[in-house]
């Protein structure tokens, strides 16, 4: 059923079709988000997650003001 799905030009008509409907402009951000949301599904699916209970250096620096 898929065989012949992803041939050189198939691809390369996606692509133009993703310029057209994004402009050469945003092809980059949209990689980068693109990259990101991979990698944290990576970190996501291996378990390397922060807890997030743990507070950032940013808010103990709130807290020692509020005293």
């Amino acid at each position: 059923m898929f065989e012949g799905l992803f041939r050189p030009l198939h691809l390369v008509l996606i692509l133009l079709i993703v310029l057209i409907i994004f402009g050469a402009g945003r092809l980059p951000e949209i990689g980068e988000g693109l990259g990101k949301s991979i990698r944290s599904f990576k970190k996501a699916m291996s378990g390397e997650d922060e807890p997030k209970d743990k507070p950032s250096s940013g808010e103990h620096k709130d807290e020692k003001k509020k005293e």
